[in-house]
């Protein structure tokens, strides 16, 4: 193609891209008469060229194009996000700043997952997030209401608590106890242990594991759709091929599991993998080679 027409139809695309917005290739292809293949050639070499951007973001399996500038424009195709990377963007959009050390592990994973909204910076030696439409500036704002807030209620408490003589004297005079009602109460008075996070951080590293095992295979992760305790419900990508990926954080998995992991699947319309730390119980085993050959099973009338 001469370098003319080559120049042209780069002028062409980014008027394009300038009148409409983010495009996918499949739109820039229909509006410069290209084939696709042709278009996403030519948005690549623009891309490389500095002269556009494109998103993190994935349409089914193509990025956005963009020109610089129009990165507030991203989010009106935040419907297209899954999982917990909808839930992630929803709650970032909604609180503005999130401290990386307060979310659960999912969220952490799809925070970091969705580039287009979610920008990292650093607070306190703490990772934190803003949404892409805040600043840092703002941050700083937020930290002071909180602070506000803890000292209001603190001088409250004091205030509360700073009693004259003349009220504490018409105070009732506590009635004598037992040494073993004293010890009932100081049970009852007891603050409740707060959990600790040990079960989060187990998920956390489980995850970090499936991910560096699949990484091998050159799977794609596409979105996380549930983490629960010893269960991580994944959606991946297998040779162009979208499944769903149910990971157990144990040696043995039962019949139930596995039934469940089907009917997780049969809702999504997917096929699915099933991943555990050990092998399948023999009789499970069994069950599924024998399951293979299968055509029907019947019922004598």
């Amino acid at each position: 193609m001469p370098a003319k027409d080559a120049s042209q139809i780069k002028e062409k695309i980014i008027l394009m891209l300038k009148r409409r917005g983010p495009s996918l290739p499949i739109h820039v292809a229909r509006e410069t008469e290209l084939s696709a293949l042709f278009a996403s050639a030519f948005l690549s070499e623009l891309f490389s060229e500095n002269l556009i951007k494109i998103s993190n973001m994935r349409i089914g399996s193509s990025p956005l194009y963009f020109m610089p500038g129009q990165e507030i424009m991203l989010e009106n195709f935040s419907e297209f996000l899954k999982g917990k990377e909808k839930e992630a963007f929803l709650l970032i959009k909604d609180k503005k700043f999130l401290r990386d050390s307060s979310q659960e592990p999912a969220i952490r994973v799809a925070l970091r997952a969705i580039k287009d909204f979610a920008i990292p910076f650093e607070k306190d030696n703490e990772i934190c997030w803003r949404y892409f439409k805040a600043s840092e500036s703002e941050f700083k704002t937020e930290d002071k209401k909180v602070e506000e807030q803890k000292t209001n209620e603190v001088e409250k408490q004091l205030n509360i608590s700073d009693k004259t003589e003349e009220e504490k004297s018409e105070q009732k005079v506590p009635e004598k106890v037992s040494p073993k009602d004293s010890e009932e109460k100081v049970k009852k008075l007891k603050p409740a242990k707060k959990k600790t996070s040990a079960k989060l951080k187990a998920n956390e590293k489980f995850l970090e594991r499936i991910k560096e095992f699949l990484s091998k295979s050159s799977t794609e992760i596409m979105g996380i759709e549930g983490l629960k305790k010893d269960e991580i419900i994944l959606k991946i990508k297998i040779k162009g091929e979208e499944q769903l990926l149910l990971a157990y954080n144990k040696k043995k998995i039962t019949e139930k599991e596995i039934i469940k992991a089907g009917k997780k699947a049969s809702e999504n319309g997917l096929k699915y993998s099933i991943l555990s730390l050990g092998e399948l119980p023999k009789k499970v085993s069994e069950l599924i080679d024998a399951l293979k050959d299968i055509k029907t099973i019947g019922k004598v009338e």
